[in-house]
Parts: structure tokens; sequence; C-alpha cells
């Protein structure tokens, strides 16, 4: 669901800026004040966990569509919602400078459609009053469930709302909205089913990580051993797992390519939108997860080179991502005052 600098008008995507760095500004400032230190560490093994995850589209049946993890949830559930907001925008940061997915015009509304209304929105008034204070694996499982659909519903609409607000002709709100939603959908339910799976390994490894209070005697797994899975996870999946996902469209792609024709809407070619889009052209490492190449060489290119291009961009981005919240994380935790 990374929205296009096509999608937004200046206003609404610096609307969007300033809201995302408003949130941004409050979490950091929540995080500061806690003393919970156990989930320092996880911030940046699990940002690069959802980075590597979000690499893998996966088909949905039917539809000529694809759908990947937005991570917010299960980010928020882990963290947090300060904690999963400062990884989640981490992500859309490091994909959006690096790897060109996404806008930067439209960054903030990325931050505010998958993080903030999962971390916010979602998590506090819908997951944790279904799931309860002590839930079973099954009730979390199915307040996971129920909470990830709300949140792809949520984000779509956002999305949808946000290209009428900023007058884009070619996506209808009516028409547009129509597409969106059912997709979603489907899309909730992938969401749903990866969230509440990684969960349940959790809760078997690390239980007091979803208590989200301090646990005086953990118990199970040591929670390096954790740490050390769920980078392997990253590594494998950014590495390999990425080579396997779908080519289709993703589902923002497949709404647009059913409305306006084409699954990408032209950027003006003046004002803000041209600027960044060329600062953005200069800043992608791997444009597009694959080698920077001229058009001789994009010519010249076969499948391995694309598939090698592919797993350097996970396996990169993975660990730029962990750097990155890792970095914030010692920022914050040295800024964090006495309990």
């Amino acid at each position: 669901m990374h929205m296009a600098d096509a999608l937004v008008s200046p206003a609404v995507g610096g609307t969007m800026w300033a809201v995302a760095a408003g949130a941004i500004g409050y979490s950091s400032a929540q995080l500061k004040r806690g003393n919970d230190q156990r989930r320092v560490p996880l911030m940046g093994v699990l940002g690069a966990f959802v980075f590597a995850a979000q690499m893998i589209n996966v088909a949905i049946p039917g539809t000529g569509s694809s759908g990947h993890l937005g991570g917010g949830l299960l980010l928020a559930v882990l963290l947090g919602p300060h904690g999963a907001l400062l990884a989640i925008s981490s992500v859309l940061i490091v994909q959006a400078l690096l790897f060109a997915d996404g806008g930067l015009l439209a960054l903030g509304g990325n931050i505010v459609n998958m993080g903030i209304i999962p971390a916010y929105l979602i998590y506090p008034f819908c997951y944790r009053p279904l799931a309860g204070p002590a839930p079973t694996a099954s009730r979390r499982s199915a307040a996971i469930m129920i909470a990830a659909l709300v949140a792809l519903q949520s984000g779509a609409l956002a999305v949808v709302l946000q290209t009428t607000l900023s007058g884009i002709s070619a996506l209808p709100f009516a028409t547009f909205a129509l597409l969106m939603q059912p997709i979603h959908l489907a899309i909730g339910l992938l969401e749903g089913v990866v969230t509440a799976a990684v969960l349940t390994l959790v809760s078997t490894a690390r239980p007091e990580l979803l208590a989200l209070q301090p646990s005086p005697s953990p118990a199970g797994l040591p929670l390096r051993r954790l740490l050390v899975g769920f980078f392997a996870a990253t590594l494998v999946i950014g590495g390999l797992g990425s080579l396997a996902a779908s080519d289709r469209p993703d589902g923002l792609e497949w709404a647009i390519r059913q409305v306006a024709g084409s699954a990408e809407l032209a950027n003006p070619q003046h004002g803000l939108h041209q600027v960044m889009a060329t600062l953005q052209e200069r800043l992608a490492l791997l444009p597009d997860y694959g080698l920077r190449q001229t058009t001789a060489q994009q010519s010249a290119a076969g499948p391995s080179d694309e598939r090698w291009g592919t797993s350097l961009a996970g396996l990169v981005g993975g660990g730029i991502t962990v750097l990155f919240l890792s970095l914030g994380a010692l920022l914050l935790g040295r800024g964090r005052g006495n309990p």
C-alpha cells in the first residue's frame, strides 16, 4: 500500500508529513520516559524482519493482484504503539530513500496509513479490547484476525480519501473505494494469518513480550536467541524468500489499474513533484529493489541478474534498517530519564 507521489497533491502530502512528524516526535518522547529495556534491541531486528517480509508479495487467487505483510499491527503487539510507529516509519523511510518504494512527497501519508493507523488506532481501540488483559492463544489469534482486517480496511480508505482530497480526477472516490476495500479485505486476511503465526511463535519463546509490562522472571527462550532467530529469518526472507515473490501488482496498484487503465499515474512534469522525483532518483541505492542500470544494461540483463539484484536489496535493506533503528534506539536510551 505504498503510495507514489503522483497520488497526492503538495498540500495533502505536506499535511501528512506534518501529522507523521508530530506522531514520531510524540512516540520518541514517550519511549524516552519508559523503562522497559527489553524492547530496545527488538526494535531493530523486528523492523528489519518487517522490511524483508514486505518484499514477499503473495498472489491473491482469482484477482490478478497480490499482497504483502504491512507489519504495523505485529510491531504494535510486540513493541507497543510508540516503538511500533518508530520501527515502521524507519522501514518506510529506508524503502523510499534507498529503494524508491513509495514517493518522498507521499512518505507522510504512507507513515499515517501503515504506521499511525495500526499503532495508535487499531491496536489500542480494536485489538486490546478484543484480546483482553490475559488472552488465551485462540482469543489472541481471533483478535489479531479481526484487527488486521480493520487495519487494512482503514488504511485502504485513508488512501482513497487522500487521493480524493488531492483532486486526483483519474481516481473517482466511489469507483476507487469499491475496488480498494474488497481487495484489501483479502490482503487483511493474509496479514492476520501471518501476524497470528508470528505471535504464536513469540508467545512460546518469550510469553512476557506479549504482556506489555515488565516481567520480573522472564521464562522461555533467552531473548538473545529470539533476536538471532528473527535476524536469521530476515536474512532468509530478504535474501531468498523475496525471489519467490509474486510479480502481480499489489492491491493499490491493481485498483489503480482497474480505474485508470495503468498501475501508475504520471507525476506532473513541474513543481514539487518533479523535485521530489529527481531527488529520489539520485538517492536510490537499489531502485525498485534491483541494481541501478543504464538502458543498455537493462536490455542485456537476464533473469539471473534481476534475481541477484533482488536478493542483494533484501540483504542490504534489512541490514540498513537494523542499523538505523539500533542507532535511534541507542539515542533514545541515552535520553531516557530515570524511572
